[in-house]
């Protein structure tokens, strides 16, 4: 059974990431599961904290749970054409201390999702996490892209999927990472 760890990179209540999140967890593929985890509790990275108190506990979780899962899936929106500083700031924090990073993210199958108001979904912001994942040694899926735009007309009220084309999609793109995450290679060049 694959286990997916993923997070929102939206603290935002009616965040369109989070929507899109928990909408994966639906998508996923029999016999495999998305665990959800928050980032909300995570404090500004300060390397000062992490010498006076060392990793808060809800960062070591995610970390724990990362290090355990087969693949983490980002769901990252896109604020002023990049990666949004609380999303960052999650990463800089579950990359503490640097000796960890080869056991939680080297070789680890990495997703990145993204949904948007604007036109052209969340491209700028996912193509600004390649060198990032890159320099953990994480190993980005490029089987394909989940560009969600416009999400205010795909997003019900309850923040349910409302277009049957993007939810397709979206179990499409989960079916891949998956697939991609238990070894074989699909869709990766």
């Amino acid at each position: 059974m694959a286990v997916l760890v993923g997070f929102s990179g939206s603290l935002r209540k009616g965040s369109f990431n989070a929507a899109l999140l928990r909408a994966a967890v639906a998508a996923m593929p029999a016999g495999s599961r998305l665990r959800v985890m928050s980032i909300a509790a995570f404090p500004l990275y300060n390397a000062d904290d992490e010498a006076a108190h060392g990793i808060p506990a809800e960062v070591a979780a995610l970390k724990e749970a990362i290090a355990a899962a087969d693949g983490l899936l980002i769901a990252t929106p896109e604020y002023n054409n990049s990666i949004p500083g609380v999303t960052k700031n999650a990463l800089d924090w579950l990359t503490r201390p640097p000796a960890d990073i080869p056991r939680v993210f080297a070789g680890k199958p990495v997703a990145l999702i993204g949904a948007s108001p604007g036109g052209f979904g969340t491209i700028l912001s996912q193509n600004a996490w390649l060198p990032v994942l890159r320099t953990i040694g994480a190993e980005l899926w490029s089987g394909g892209r989940l560009l969600v735009s416009r999400a205010g007309s795909v997003f019900d009220a309850d923040g349910a999927i409302a277009d049957a084309r993007t939810g397709e999609q979206l179990r499409q793109f989960m079916q891949g990472f998956v697939a991609f995450a238990q070894g074989g290679s699909a869709g990766n060049p």
